[in-house]
């Protein structure tokens, strides 16, 4: 696993970026972590999705046209 950003989502939440491996595949990870009340530490959600890599590319491009169609809007 290496985490590539985690982005403070507020109220104890963070959305954590990684690359992660499942049954040998590598994906890309893209979750909510929650901070647990009695450790302190991080844990993961069942919220996110975790695509393979050679997605990645449509998953780009769908966020950039997600940017433009807000900029757009204002």
């Amino acid at each position: 696993m290496k985490i590539i950003k985690d982005i403070d989502k507020g109220n104890g939440e963070i959305i954590r970026v990684e690359i992660s491996e499942f049954k040998g595949i590598s994906y890309l990870n893209l979750r909510v972590w929650f901070t647990d009340k009695e450790s302190g530490e991080y844990k993961p959600t069942q919220k996110g999705i975790a695509i393979k890599p050679e997605l990645y590319p449509l998953l780009k491009q769908a966020v950039l046209d997600a940017e433009e169609a807000l900029k757009n809007k204002t």
